[in-house]
Parts: C-alpha cells; sequence; structure tokens
C-alpha cells in the first residue's frame, strides 16, 4: 500500500482526472472496480474563492470516493493557497494541483502546462499550498512544454523543495497534447531522481500494461485515464460479458440521475458512446442511446442488447 502523508492509497491503479468524465458518479464506479485512488477534474482556484453554483457541483464528492483528491489549478500563489483553504474545509484526503493541463484556454491565462515554463513559479505556487493547509499536497505535471522545453527535472526540482508528497507524471509534452507516445523512458528516469513517490501516466489501455509499466518505470503506482473511460474493469483486469457491461451502463446511469437529476440522463450520453464503442451494431444503439430522453426508454434499449 502507498502511503501519501497519513493517507493510504487503496491501491496502484488510480484513475486520473479527466474534464467532463471523471464526474462524482463515475469516481464511484471506478473506486469499486478497483481504482486506487480517484482525482476531480480540474477547478479553477479563482472559481473557488468566489464559489459559483458550477464550481461548487464541480468540488462535490460521495463518501464512497475515499480516498478522493481535489483538482485545482491557477497562477497566482495566494489565490490558490486561498482555494486551497477553501477545499480542505471540504473534506477530501488530497489536494492535486494542475500544473499539467494542455488546453489552450488553460495555457493562454498562464496555468496548467504553461508553469512548466515557469519552475519558480511552481515552487511558489506548491509552497504557497503546503503552508497552508495540513492535507497531503499532489502536483500534476508533464514532461515539458515541447521536446525543446523540457523542464521536468527543474519542475521535480521545485516540487519537492515546496513539499509536495507526491508527483503525478503524464510522459507527454504540452506540444503533444494526447498524440504520439507517453515517454515511460523520462518517467523511469523520474522515478530514479525523485525523493517522493512518482505516479506514472499515458498510454495504458489494459490492465497488464498497468502492472507492466509500473514495474518498467519503477512507479510505486500509475494513473489510467482514456483507458479507464467505460472501461472500469481495467482496474481490476476483470473481463466482462455483455450483460455484465449492460448492467453497469444502468447502475451508472442511475447514479447519474441521482447525482444531477434528470439532468444526468443528457450528461451519461458521453459515457454511454464509451461503454458500448465495441458491441455489435454500435453505430446503432449509440444513435438510439444519445438521443433517448428517459430512464425507461435507455432501459429498452439496453435489455434489447441481451
Amino acid at each position: 500500500m502507498m502511503q501519501l502523508g497519513k493517507i493510504t492509497v487503496a491501491g496502484p491503479l488510480m484513475l486520473a482526472p479527466i474534464a467532463g468524465f471523471t464526474d462524482s458518479p463515475y469516481r464511484r464506479i471506478a473506486l469499486r472496480h478497483g481504482a486506487g485512488l480517484a482525482v476531480t477534474e480540474l477547478v479553477s482556484a479563482e472559481g473557488i474563492v468566489r464559489m459559483n453554483r458550477k464550481t461548487a457541483e464541480l468540488l462535490r464528492f460521495h463518501e464512497e470516493e475515499r480516498p478522493i483528491a481535489i483538482q485545482i489549478f491557477g497562477n497566482r500563489p495566494e489565490v490558490m493557497a486561498d482555494a486551497a483553504a477553501v477545499v480542505e474545509g471540504l473534506g477530501p484526503d488530497l489536494i492535486d494541483i494542475n500544473m499539467g493541463c494542455p488546453a489552450r484556454r488553460i495555457c493562454n491565462a498562464g496555468s496548467g502546462a504553461a508553469l512548466l515554463l515557469e519552475p519558480k513559479k511552481m515552487f511558489a505556487i506548491a509552497s504557497a499550498i503546503t503552508a497552508r493547509v495540513r492535507l497531503p499536497v499532489t502536483a500534476k505535471i508533464r514532461i515539458g512544454w515541447d521536446h525543446e522545453n523540457l523542464t521536468y527535472r527543474d519542475a521535480v526540482k521545485a516540487l519537492e523543495e515546496a513539499g509536495v508528497a507526491c508527483i503525478f507524471v503524464h510522459g507527454r509534452t504540452r506540444a503533444q497534447q494526447y498524440g504520439g507516445a507517453a515517454d515511460w523512458d523520462v518517467i523511469r528516469e523520474i522515478v530514479g531522481r525523485a525523493s517522493v513517490p512518482v505516479v506514472g501516466n499515458g498510454d495504458i489501455t489494459t490492465h497488464g500494461e498497468a502492472l507492466d509499466r509500473m514495474e518498467q518505470s519503477g512507479c510505486r503506482a500509475v494513473m489510467i485515464g482514456r483507458g479507464a473511460l467505460g472501461n472500469p474493469w481495467i482496474f481490476s483486469g476483470e473481463a466482462p460479458a455483455i450483460a455484465e457491461v449492460v448492467a453497469l451502463v444502468k447502475e451508472h446511469l442511475d447514479l447519474m440521475i441521482e447525482f444531477c437529476g434528470e439532468r444526468g440522463i443528457i450528461l451519461m450520453r458521453k459515457h454511454f458512446v464509451r461503454y458500448i464503442h465495441a458491441f455489435p451494431g454500435a453505430r446503432t444503439l449509440r444513435k438510439e442511446l444519445v438521443t433517448a430522453a428517459t430512464r425507461e426508454e435507455i432501459h429498452r434499449i439496453l435489455d434489447s442488447i441481451v
């Protein structure tokens, strides 16, 4: 078992945060299937200190989601520290700092992966947060801005000196976005250099690959993002029958409705696509599921599969 401060992570395969997908219902499902840690979608520090309705919704979590990290982003140390203090009051297990998001709107504001170009600011932000809260603080980075600016050595050093408990490393640069291949050789190098636990991330599509990446890199744990969408069994290594997938889709739908009200039916549509993409007749099923308007109609479609 991996320790992050006083928190014991439940297992070595963790659910990476993905905006729009790793909502509370899906985090519950991932943990039920063996994920050792779940991380919220990234949440704006500026939004947290103002606490608008959308921000409050992103910060909600269920007790079943523990251990849970709330991930925040921003580029002003004082605001990030204020936001972390607010987050700590909500009772998560960890606070994670996003320093790797490649989205243009995030980077253009000097947040996310843009911070990889400013290791001194990374230190200022992380140290402001660790000085303000008692919870373990982690950070999510990429290996650099592009291949001419591989700043991971300076980034890791800055974060260690700031007192983070763990560093999550996506093995791509910001310029790669989600294309090309994740560089697990660099992740292995970081593991060898770092004085804190390192969790690798990138290009894990099966349970077996996750275990292989851990062994090859020396990581204590790995994070799985896109490979877990529509496939929470990746955390346990199980191979579900179609009937089991259908049953889980129904369970997920009910959790979405419970958490979001009837709007959960619409929000579930992107998950339907992920669950059924390999089913026979997936194209027709997808069209039916994403236009269905009621729980009963969705159940009728799902029941026709098995």
